[in-house]
């Protein structure tokens, strides 16, 4: 693949030793160890310190301080975190984490830690939990599609996550690839390319999200409803909310299945608050197995597994894979 790259260089340890690991968000941050792979347990739950580099970096010693005799001084630690690593030089940036803005997160940590620690995207850790422990286990290719507030997703190859140039890998919420003509119940909609957060226009994120169903729903029928409401209105048999659903179908199914057939993946779990919505995730699959070259007889696109702990389980994955960029 032009331009990305599988982590794959050893780091420094001995023996297959506990990982620690941390899924880090912009409010709190999740402390767990990992005593072997497969085998994870949570053991703290404390909010970030998101605004001050020596506060952050307080936080996650203090975590490893108080849980020390659960793992080894050359334990690694690993992080999920809400932001981009990049590959080249392992620095980060993160909208909801500043203080780890470009920063080498990996080597800055480690040097206050004393152990090696690595870092990744918590999409990209969610892809690494779902192909070796989720519902990508088995499977070569994974491509994981989140689906919560916007859209996002991560690319795994032999169990390893693929990384693009500047730690982008998987990014098919964005460029300006939404159809603006579709078809639903006969009816002919024009669609308009609603501005996207990156700058650009017609993007997937939005309206392959939580706050993209909301948009859709206010330009079709002229009312403000949440997501939640959109959706049950929708299994409730509501005709605008069907009507929202069915749009949201016809749209986003088109750039999903373009990804599948660029990759080649044979399973797409899907994260996110949108993924836990089990019905709307199997009107997806059907959508896209419809659109796609390599015609599968079974499910293509299923909720993930490790909706509520893959940042962690992606994270202990990545410490016992024991590789960084």
């Amino acid at each position: 693949m032009t331009g990305a790259a599988v982590l794959s260089r050893p780091l420094e340890a001995k023996g297959n030793l506990p990982v620690f690991c941390a899924d880090i968000g912009g409010s709190f941050m999740k402390f767990a160890v990992s005593a072997m792979p497969g085998a994870l347990t949570l053991l703290e739950r404390v909010p970030t310190p998101a605004a001050n580099w020596d506060d952050f970096c307080g936080a996650l010693s203090a975590l490893v301080t108080r849980h020390a005799d659960k793992g080894d001084p050359a334990s690694p630690l690993a992080l999920s975190i809400a932001g981009l690593v990049d590959p080249r030089d392992g620095v980060a940036t993160s909208a909801n984490i500043p203080c780890i803005t470009g920063r080498r997160i990996g080597d800055a940590l480690s040097e206050v830690l004393g152990r090696p620690v690595l870092a990744a995207n918590d999409a990209d850790c969610l892809t690494l939990a779902e192909v070796n422990e989720g519902a990508g286990r088995g499977h070569d290719v994974v491509f994981c599609a989140i689906m919560g507030t916007g859209v996002g997703g991560g690319l795994a190859i032999g169990g390893k996550m693929v990384l693009g140039a500047g730690g982008v890998t998987g990014e098919w919420g964005h460029g300006p690839i939404l159809n603006t003509m579709i078809e639903v119940d006969g009816e002919t909609l024009h669609i308009p390319r609603f501005a996207c957060g990156c700058g650009q226009s017609g993007c997937a994120d939005t309206i392959g999200g939580a706050r993209g169903i909301e948009r859709l729903h206010q330009f079709l029928h002229g009312c403000e409803e949440t997501s939640h409401g959109i959706l049950d209105q929708w299994q409730a048999g509501e005709a605008k909310a069907g009507k929202t659903v069915s749009a949201f179908l016809e749209l986003i199914a088109d750039p999903l299945a373009l990804v599948v057939n660029m990759t080649g993946a044979s399973i797409v779990p899907v994260g996110g608050g949108l993924g836990s919505v089990t019905s709307l995730i199997s009107a997806l699959d059907v959508a896209v197995r419809k659109r796609i070259l390599n015609r599968f007889d079974r499910v293509l696109v299923t909720p993930a597994l490790r909706q509520d702990d893959g940042g962690l389980a992606g994270a202990a994955v990545l410490g016992h894979q024991g590789v960084r960029p």
